[in-house]
Order: C-alpha cells, then sequence, then structure tokens
C-alpha cells in the first residue's frame, strides 16, 4: 500500500511539472482526440488488496479490547500487477462508456491469530491465498472540460471478476491447509485520474479503490470448522494504480 501511494505521488509530481509546462506551451495536443465515438488503448499498473472480514459473533473469537480491528485473523497482503487494453465509447462531451478487460494477479496471506490472546502466536497458522483474476470492468467516466493538455476525470463502475486461482472445487478443505475462495466474483469499482495530451498519445494515470459485493469465502466441509465457521463474510477491498494509454 505504501509504495502503491509513493508512485501516486511521484505521478502527481510528474503532474504538475507538465502542468507548469502546459503554461508556458500554448500548443493543444490532439485537438480532435475526444471527437472519436470510439477509441482504443491498453493499461500497466499495480494492486494491493486486502480483506474485509466479519464475524458471527466476534466477541466469542477476540479479547477485550478487540485487537486488530476486531478481527482474529490477520491478512498480509504484496504488491500485484494489472494489465489490460481499453474500449472507450463516447456516450456525450464529458462522459465515456469504458470496457477494461485484463488480468489482475495478487498474493495474500492469512494468519490465523490465537483466538484467546491475539499477542501470543504460539500456535498460529497460515495459509497462501494466491489470486490470478481475469478482471471484466464496465465503466462510465465523467470527465470535466479540457483545460489545454489536461483533463481530469472520475470513474466508477462494476466488474466481473473470474479467479483462476480460487480452489472452489477442491475437495479439500482447510483440514488439508487449503483456504478456498469463490471462482465467479462482482466488484464495485471507482476512482479519479488526470488524461494529459501528448504529440502522439494520451497518458492517463488514475488511482481506484475496488471493493467486493459478494462473500468470497468457501465453506470447510465440517460445519464445526474453526477456520471458516466464524466468519460471516469475507471480500477484497483493493486499491489499484493504473497507467492508461490511448
Amino acid at each position: 500500500m505504501k509504495k502503491i501511494f509513493f508512485l501516486t505521488s511521484i505521478i502527481l509530481i510528474l503532474g504538475s511539472n507538465i502542468l507548469n509546462a502546459q503554461r508556458s506551451e500554448p500548443i493543444e495536443h490532439l485537438q480532435n482526440f475526444d471527437k472519436r465515438l470510439i477509441h482504443f488503448g491498453y493499461y500497466l499498473g499495480l494492486n494491493s488488496n486486502n480483506y474485509k472480514i466479519s464475524y458471527n459473533d466476534p466477541n466469542s473469537y477476540i479479547t477485550n479490547p478487540p485487537l486488530y480491528n476486531d478481527l482474529f485473523i490477520k491478512v498480509e497482503k504484496t504488491i500485484g500487477f494489472n494489465i489490460g487494453f481499453i474500449i472507450d465509447l463516447k456516450l456525450h462531451n464529458n462522459i465515456n462508456l469504458r470496457f477494461e478487460p485484463g488480468l489482475m494477479s495478487s498474493s495474500k496471506e492469512l494468519i490465523f491469530l490465537d483466538r484467546i490472546n491475539p499477542t501470543q502466536q504460539q500456535t498460529n497458522e497460515t495459509r497462501k491465498v494466491p489470486s490470478t483474476y481475469m478482471h471484466l470492468p464496465l465503466l462510465f467516466k465523467f470527465s470535466t472540460n479540457r483545460h489545454k493538455n489536461i483533463r481530469p476525470y472520475i470513474i466508477a463502475g462494476a466488474s466481473y471478476d473470474y479467479n483462476f486461482s480460487s480452489n472452489e472445487d477442491n475437495p479439500d478443505d482447510n483440514s488439508s491447509s487449503e483456504f478456498r475462495t469463490t471462482t465467479h466474483n462482482y466488484m464495485a469499482e471507482v476512482g479519479l485520474g488526470m488524461d494529459f495530451y501528448f504529440y502522439f498519445f494520451k497518458f492517463s494515470p488514475s488511482i481506484r479503490g475496488v471493493f467486493a459485493l459478494n462473500n468470497e469465502l468457501v465453506r470447510d466441509n465440517s460445519p464445526d470448522s474453526p477456520y471458516t465457521n466464524p466468519i460471516d463474510y469475507l471480500g477484497t477491498r483493493g486499491v489499484y494504480l493504473n497507467l492508461t494509454f490511448e
């Protein structure tokens, strides 16, 4: 997460320098670019995914006062990558409909804390949860009017995510050290960014939040499983940093 915000800060600094350069450069690049009905592009990016976890009866599994935001599962996350392409349809001078299919890869480690005393990790168990998604978002892009060679925007929509690494149909569960999640997932996505117009292309950095709409947890075969029975909801929460070229 810190790396993503660090990179975002660098992009904002670069954007500020570009903006200052635009003040002394009156030429507007790609003047007819936004008049196209349909155009294409691609993106590269980074992501940091976490889990939002809620419990059936939190007070039965944590100490008082609560630790780790009332959780007895601690999530260790890593930085993943995003790659994909863009199909952009102009609906209005300030509104575009975008389809941005791509691949998202990330990895998380779940640490099951001692339910009596979460500060003690003598009997903790961990589960690796790798995730590779086919990410299929349909998004609305709301842009301001263009000012010289820059144009801020916000973007929002929803996506279908197919998790290639879900293990949903695996008969093994946590009794065999397999933590399973759902294959088919639905996400809400919202973010903001800035279009920068250059001589040959448009460059658009954006930062986005992604929130699971469905419960991604696949319960263990035993209804009394200490790993999944206490959990009421488990869903992805993520921050994406995308660099788009159109």
